[in-house]
């Protein structure tokens, strides 16, 4: 497996939209994290409960790549919660439930 720069997964993605998802949500982890947000604000410890075997290092990882791409915010009362551009996932995830227990 050929691991790529940045700047090529940028040049990549820039002329297709499902590569630019794809590449924005990068993997298993990142989309279940925002399920789980889906049904509202979590702390860091119930993200990482849920993520059973996910260390510390990389559930922090993964939420600032969330935060930088504007798909979640962390809240004042702590915790995080899910900008309505992360909300708009609800359609792809829903639909990826509906494939999930029909096809596999």
């Amino acid at each position: 497996m050929t691991l790529r720069t940045a700047e090529q997964r940028k040049e990549l993605c820039a002329d297709c939209p499902v590569a630019r998802v794809a590449d924005s949500l990068g993997d298993s982890c990142t989309i279940l994290i925002i399920r789980d947000l889906m049904t509202g604000p979590k702390r860091f410890t119930e993200l990482q409960e849920s993520l059973r075997g996910i260390s510390s290092r990389t559930l922090t990882n993964k939420l600032k790549g969330l935060e930088k791409d504007g798909l979640i915010q962390q809240r004042s009362k702590g915790g995080y919660a899910l900008t309505k551009k992360g909300l708009a996932l609800q359609g792809i995830l829903d639909a990826m439930r509906a494939y999930g227990k029909k096809y596999l």
